[in-house]
C-alpha cells in the first residue's frame, strides 16, 4: 500500500526527466545544425548539468513514503534540494575550470531545460 502511494509521483518525475532530455537533445541538435558542433557539445553539456541534478533530486525524493516516514520524507527532500544545488555549483565549476566549453550555449542548453521545468506541469494536468 506505502509504495502505491509514491507510484504516480515517481511517474510524474520520470516523464518530466524524459521530457527534459528531449529538450537538451533538441537543443544540441539544433545547435549543431544552425551554428557548429562545438556550440551542440556545450548545450548538451549545460542540459546535461541540470537533469544529472534534477535526477539525483528526484531519486532523492521517494526514497520513504507514507505517514510513518513524514519527518524522514521531509529530511530527504529537502537534503536531496540542497544536494542538487551543490551538484550544479560544482558541475558548473568544473565545466568553467576544465572544459573548453562555449558560455551561451552551455547557459542557453540550462535555462531551457530549466524553464521545461518550470512549464511541465501545465503540460502534465489531465494527461492520463
Amino acid at each position: 500500500m506505502v509504495v502505491s502511494l509514491t507510484t504516480p509521483g515517481r511517474r510524474l518525475a520520470k516523464r518530466l526527466l524524459q521530457l527534459q532530455v528531449c529538450v537538451v537533445l533538441v537543443t544540441a541538435i539544433l545547435m549543431v545544425t544552425i551554428i557548429n558542433v562545438h556550440w551542440g557539445i556545450s548545450a548538451l553539456i549545460g542540459g546535461g548539468i541540470f537533469i544529472i541534478a534534477n535526477g539525483v533530486f528526484a531519486s532523492c525524493s521517494f526514497l520513504f513514503s507514507g505517514a510513518r516516514s513524514a519527518k524522514l520524507i521531509v529530511v530527504c527532500f529537502f537534503s536531496g534540494e540542497l544536494l542538487k544545488i551543490l551538484l550544479i555549483v560544482v558541475l558548473f565549476s568544473v565545466v568553467y575550470l576544465y572544459a573548453e566549453a562555449e558560455l551561451i550555449p552551455l547557459k542557453l542548453a540550462y535555462l531551457l531545460v530549466l524553464g521545461s521545468n518550470i512549464l511541465a506541469p501545465v503540460l502534465f494536468i489531465n494527461d492520463k
